[in-house]
């Protein structure tokens, strides 16, 4: 490998490692001190730059890709508070187990706590949010170096996708000239015979990694717990990106049916959505004698249910908030199946913690099935009757009727997730439209893939974290978000047209922030008007202008027709809803009351 000079060779390398390691798309805030790494990653055949002019943004639209993927992706700024603004997709990319690999630019060591300008200390800068981080060497035209720079990067990638997947940090110091401009002996024309620089067939350091796996003698205690329970049930909580794509729908679905148990599927799951959906019992249209395991209306009737007596728990702790507490007071069996063996149980009342990998548990305890014990049809049953309810009542307040009188938020959830095309990827923001997924998106036998930011939950980064998604699929994609995400993440916006993403935006607009109403400050006000609803007032219609969407008001009664004629049209079309945010609150508790009391008049009959 030639370079003019050793800024330029490190860029080089590092850029030549990552590729053979297998990195696939580099996302970049530009800058000065970062241009030996923007300059390699640019020329390199192999890796798909994606540009992006604001940090934080670029970092969310990195995460987005590395979670639509389960595949890491690289994200590389220059020095100061560049570096800083990358810190919370870092979070994120943490507490969601995420694969991403940051590469930040900085000045030499020697000029840190100097005063110079754009310096400051970078080195764990992420503090325990990464899985790992290093700084790298200085450049130097030394085998040696480049050898341990080249170790470096292969094991940093791998670090990325480990068994706790999630981001990894390299600091990168470098000096001047940052340009690919000649500096005379500054890398020997014999350098580039050496194998440091030339690289090897493949990653300089090949890591495998092992998958945790559980013995037969291991499995039969979850198993005979499992089958010997009156009340059976699987949690699926949101997915960790790698296991999205790994654990197969259709091989939980043969346990829950083995056990005879419901599968309470949350939306991020990777089990509410897709062909092994069709044919539920929740479905008044559907095949009785089908499979029946996948349950998404539990959150307005659980804790009318009675409650199961073993569990087995998939993913993070569920959107349902009901779910969570029904969950706490069980007193059941609990298996929580966590590959890193990690903790994500906030309430601590789980009994059991399986490190292994949820696909491997899954097998191991169907190899170790007997014959079940007793019948579960009455306790599927109360599951069956409780989804009709829910989904009943869902729908007639989805009718234009009650539309026009009593528009509320989950309607409109309702019909982005039930008229997605198949297949989609659908990107769902934080406080109130992931609730909202969650209770009124019904299961589908459609291919949709839904996310969204749980890990730290924050309302940033939406729309950048959405297109990131939607640049690494040919899916159709939809961003559902409300109004303070969406002028939160205003900069991401410009990766509509600079990155080639095109999305149909759906914008919840109840000017502030409505969610503060579940909260008993709302009987507060002031300050609760002022201080957390917060109404803005803004008109979003120039953000159509600014980055060439196209701008559309649409009513709650109309939203279904204009959705589908979005989804028909190229471009990227943001379709804005408007509603009160205290009757919206007011109509999902008219609807959740509606639903647990037919569930308690069934239970006391």
């Amino acid at each position: 490998m030639n370079a003019p000079n050793r800024a330029t060779l490190w860029g080089r390398v590092l850029a030549d490692e990552l590729a053979k390691s297998g990195l696939e798309a580099a996302c970049i805030a530009p800058g000065s001190r970062s241009t030996p790494l923007t300059v390699a990653f640019a020329e390199h055949a192999d890796i798909d730059v994606y540009s992006h002019l604001d940090e934080r943004s670029a970092a969310y639209f990195a995460l987005g890709r590395a979670r639509r993927t389960g595949e890491p992706t690289a994200l590389i700024c220059t020095s100061g508070t560049a570096a800083a603004n990358f810190h919370p997709a870092v979070m994120e990319a943490d507490r969601a187990r995420v694969p991403l690999l940051v590469l930040t630019a900085d000045r030499p060591p020697e000029l840190r706590d100097s005063g110079a300008n754009q310096t400051v200390d970078q080195v764990k800068l992420y503090g325990d949010a990464v899985r790992w981080d290093a700084e790298l060497p200085e450049p130097e035209a030394d085998e040696r170096k480049v050898r341990s720079l080249r170790t470096t990067a292969a094991r940093a990638l791998a670090e990325t996708t480990g068994v706790q997947p999630g981001p990894v940090h390299l600091n990168c110091p470098f000096r001047k000239p940052l340009e690919p401009t000649e500096v005379p002996g500054d890398v020997p024309d014999s350098f580039a015979e050496t194998t440091a620089a030339r690289g090897r067939d493949g990653p300089f350091v090949e890591t495998t990694g092992g998958t945790r796996r559980l013995s037969a003698e291991e499995c039969r205690p979850i198993a005979r717990a499992l089958e010997t329970a009156d009340r059976p049930l699987i949690v699926a909580g949101p997915a960790d990106p790698t296991v999205l794509f790994g654990l197969e729908p259709a091989v939980v679905t043969e346990l829950a049916d083995r056990l005879g148990a419901p599968v309470l599927a949350d939306p991020l799951s990777g089990l509410r959505f897709g062909p092994h959906v069709e044919g539920e019992r929740g479905d008044e249209g559907g095949n009785p004698e089908g499979p029946r395991s996948i349950y998404g209306g539990y959150d307005t009737y659980i804790g009318h249910m009675p409650t199961p007596d073993a569990v087995l728990r998939f993913g993070a702790s569920p959107t349902s908030k009901p779910l969570r507490h029904w969950l706490r007071d069980a007193g059941a069996k609990q298996f929580l199946i966590d590959p890193a063996g990690a903790w994500r149980e906030a309430t601590f009342t789980a009994t059991d913690l399986v490190a292994a990998e949820p696909a491997a548990v899954v097998d191991g305890i169907l190899e170790a099935l007997g014959e079940r014990d007793g019948h579960a049809d009455e306790w599927l049953g109360r599951f069956d009757e409780a989804e009709r309810h829910h989904w009943a009542v869902r729908d007639r307040a989805l009718n234009a009727d009650a539309l026009e009188t009593e528009p509320f938020e989950g309607a409109i959830l309702a019909s982005v997730l039930s008229n997605a095309p198949d297949p989609a990827t659908v990107f769902v923001s934080n406080s109130m439209p992931i609730r909202d997924a969650d209770r009124f998106g019904r299961p589908r036998a459609a291919d949709l893939t839904v996310l969204a930011n749980r890990g730290a939950s924050g309302i940033d980064g939406i729309a950048s974290t959405a297109l990131g998604a939607g640049s690494a699929t040919d899916d159709p994609v939809v961003i559902v978000t409300g109004d303070l995400a969406f002028y939160h993440d205003s900069n991401g916006l410009i990766a509509v047209d600079r990155c080639d993403v095109d999305a149909t935006i759906v914008l919840l607009d109840n000017d502030g922030g409505g969610i503060f109403h579940e909260l008993p400050i709302e009987s507060f006000d002031p300050p609760f008007t002022e201080q957390f609803k917060t109404p803005h007032g803004l008109e979003f219609d120039a953000l159509g202008d600014l980055y060439g969407l196209e701008f559309e008001r649409v009513s709650p009664v109309d939203f279904s027709d204009a959705y589908r004629r979005s989804l028909e049209r190229a471009g990227t079309q943001v379709l804005s809803v408007e509603f009160d945010s205290a009757g919206s609150h007011r109509r999902r508790d008219a609807l959740a009351e509606r639903v647990t009391d037919d569930v308690e008049t069934r239970s006391d009959s």
